[in-house]
């Protein structure tokens, strides 16, 4: 019983978030050559979860317009490509998370916590670091990947991703601006 409750206590609440679940199911189904391409989606389900979620959040505490429709943008286009991944998945016997997973989950509880002019700011600065390991991720999947499927999925979204990414860094400037104008 001692022992049990080391163990139990020493793995922390003994529970995994839902992407390494999904890794390691897909561990157990994947050659190594797949095993690569099932990592992606995993990160891309993830990833785009959070920018549903993020954006359905900024939909209600933004306090610009300008962001409330770059949230938009984020539900819509993200929604679609998280239908995408989810359909290419299932044909590729990938398992997805269910739900974002810890690191993404922090930074959704962050934003969460933020009102008005330091939640717009502080969640275009994510989304401009985000947009920017994703469309590094995206091109490596479309140039390296080896389902042929999945490598052109990615390389499909990475146009997607560069134009979120103009649009959150120019957003990120005019909130700059308007900081610096109202000083």
């Amino acid at each position: 019983m001692l022992a049990l409750m080391f163990i139990w206590t020493s793995c922390g609440d003994g529970r995994k978030d839902s992407t390494e679940v999904a890794e390691d199911q897909n561990e157990e189904t994947m050659s190594n050559k797949t095993e690569d391409d099932a990592e992606f989606a995993v990160e891309a389900a993830d990833g785009g979860m959070m920018e549903v979620e993020l954006g359905t959040l900024a939909l209600t505490k933004a306090s610009s317009p300008d962001v409330k429709a770059f949230a938009q943008m984020m539900v819509d286009d993200h929604t679609k490509a998280n239908n995408e991944l989810k359909a290419l998945a299932q044909q590729k016997n990938i398992t997805l998370p269910t739900v974002m997973g810890n690191e993404r989950q922090r930074k959704y509880d962050n934003l969460r916590e933020k009102t008005g002019k330091d939640f717009d700011k502080d969640y275009i600065d994510l989304m401009v670091k985000d947009h920017k390991e994703d469309i590094d991720e995206f091109e490596e999947q479309g140039k390296d990947g080896n389902d042929a499927d999945l490598k052109s999925w990615a390389a499909s979204k990475v146009a997607t991703l560069q134009h979120h990414l103009q649009e959150a860094e120019r957003i990120q400037e005019a909130l700059k601006n308007n900081k610096n104008n109202n000083r």
